[in-house]
């Protein structure tokens, strides 16, 4: 399980650093480029969608199922663990989260720079005629 984990933060470092690399200033040669290569992994790693989606579901169910650790007969011991966890759940459920929406970002940012570089292109053409 934990490697599951790991793999999604591993993707949630590497798609913060697309988008930061997308958001930079540079020069259009080197953007044109950027957004043309994250245009075309965009479709494969859409896949940490469902992903992270099935995660979220796998923690929804443990949380409903977790023993509650509320009453005076829990030792301190058992209160730590059930804390450790509801923390653990929380984090991973920040991750879950936080790669659906960088990827929806690195989405729409490559989007806008398409839709540029389109208006460029018509603005150029109109002005040639």
């Amino acid at each position: 399980m934990a490697l599951q984990w790991m793999i999604l933060a591993c993707v949630v470092a590497a798609e913060a650093a697309v988008a930061v690399m997308l958001t930079l200033p540079a020069p259009r040669a080197v953007r044109k480029q950027i957004v043309g290569l994250t245009s075309m992994l965009l479709q494969p790693f859409a896949g940490i969608l469902p992903f992270a989606a099935f995660q979220l579901l796998d923690i929804y169910w443990k949380q409903e199922h977790r023993l509650m650790c509320t009453s005076e007969i829990c030792t301190a011991d058992e209160r730590i663990r059930f804390e450790k966890s509801i923390f653990k759940a929380q984090r991973n459920v920040i991750l879950c989260v936080s790669a659906c929406l960088l990827y929806w970002c690195i989405f729409r940012i490559c989007k806008y720079n398409k839709d540029i570089k389109a208006l460029e292109e018509t603005e150029k053409r109109l002005k040639e005629e």
